[in-house]
């Protein structure tokens, strides 16, 4: 009896486990591919931002994107992690326009992309490397946020 007590424990656990990451069913989609193709890339912005129809997987990425920055992605796969990191390095140097909508969304305050670079920052320090310019990201993101706040002030008081 006691067995099969453990047994059935196990398999609570397993199943809370296992429910604590992000569907899987995404992880093999190539990124790079949609990185490079523009009209792909297009309609992924177009679902995230709510200005056009989105995918099965594009529905799913845009459910837990809030959960993802608010926990700092601690349910993603590892996959998920890299390809995040990926496609935001991606999207900050060659679609910055597009980026800033995106942040404008979904990190209005600017917390979650400093915390990301102040993480950063520590990593690359400890790695011995030379972190001047995530530094420099978030000393800009604190001050872009503080300009975004007095110009919002503005606009609230007219």
């Amino acid at each position: 009896m006691a067995i099969l007590a453990k047994i059935l424990l196990l398999c609570v656990l397993l199943t809370h486990l296992k429910a604590e990451t992000y569907t899987r069913k995404w992880d093999n989609i190539n990124v790079d591919d949609i990185l490079a193709n523009n009209r792909l890339l297009e309609n992924y912005k177009k679902c995230l931002l709510d200005q056009g129809p989105c995918t099965e997987e594009g529905k799913e990425l845009k459910k837990n994107i809030p959960d993802a920055l608010q926990t700092e992605c601690r349910k993603c796969t590892q996959t998920q992690k890299v390809n995040t990191e990926k496609v935001i390095d991606f999207m900050i140097e060659n679609r910055k326009p597009w980026w800033e909508e995106l942040q404008k969304k979904y990190d209005p305050t600017g917390i979650y992309y400093r915390r990301k670079m102040e993480k950063r920052a520590r990593e690359h320090r400890a790695d011995g490397e030379d972190a001047e310019e995530d530094e420099k990201n978030v000393k800009e993101t604190k001050s872009l946020n503080k300009t975004e706040k007095y110009n919002d002030s503005e606009e609230l008081s007219k």
